[in-house]
């Protein structure tokens, strides 16, 4: 499959979990790709040959993205798809959490994407036809307790996504959200021990967890021209769980 030959595409938290993945399928798919993350995901952009490159890179910081913005111009010539799958997990109840544990949350997981979206938007623009992906998650559609940071940080990326979607759809960039339930990721692997996995997997009606491969199909669909009536959609990758 080739759904997207010929575009070219932006994912942080390349280095591992979900965003390795999309990065891979992209290039299987057609796609060139400039991977980024603070962590280095070198070796997988080697691994995927001419079609993609890495750049170490801190979602927080401004003046970086419009770095990897003109990175992706000067190497591979235009920006179509912009995937923010950078994130990280804080996961306290409230009386524990503290100001500078949510703020960092709200800067990696929301101001992020943001801040990308921002300094994409020219060049999405110019594609004609710009996607920008948001990944938010099952605790951004659901309460869970003892997840205040983390929780509240993904249920505002939904937001964002909203209102970029209502205003820049008319300038030819969708943009919509990824809702991924429980996956096996770098990023969970601390919660997500196999006692907790033996608890919560007879509760999703597929019986499993989901594999950072499943998520990354949403990405693929929702950046191909398949999806070219999609705008503001929410698309949820959980098993059924959260039904």
């Amino acid at each position: 499959m080739t759904r997207l030959t010929g575009k070219v595409a932006i994912i942080t938290g390349a280095a591992s979990g979900i965003g390795k993945a999309g990065a891979r399928l992209f290039v299987a798919e057609g796609a060139k790709v400039v991977m980024t993350d603070i962590q280095d995901g070198a070796s997988v952009a080697a691994e995927l040959g001419d079609s993609a490159i890495f750049r170490k890179h801190d979602v927080t910081d401004e003046a970086g993205w419009a770095a990897v913005v003109r990175e992706a111009l000067s190497h591979f010539g235009r920006l179509d798809v912009l995937i923010n799958s950078a994130a990280i997990r804080d996961v306290k109840p409230m009386m524990e959490t503290t100001v500078a544990e949510m703020e960092r949350s709200f800067r990696i997981n929301t101001l992020g994407p943001m801040l990308g979206m921002k300094a994409a938007f020219k060049a999405l623009k110019a594609s004609g036809k710009g996607s920008i992906i948001n990944v938010s998650s099952g605790n951004g559609l659901r309460i869970q307790a003892g997840a205040v940071a983390y929780s509240t940080s993904k249920w505002a990326i939904r937001g964002l996504s909203g209102c970029a979607a209502s205003e820049w759809a008319r300038a030819g960039i969708r943009v919509n959200t990824v809702i991924p339930g429980m996956c096996r990721t770098p990023m969970h692997a601390s919660t997500n021990t196999p006692e907790i996995i033996a608890q919560y997997e007879p509760m999703i009606p597929l019986g499993r967890l989901s594999e950072p491969e499943e998520v990354a199909q949403a990405f693929a669909f929702l950046a191909s021209d398949d999806a070219s009536y999609f705008v503001g959609s929410e698309v949820v990758v959980d098993g059924g769980v959260l039904l």
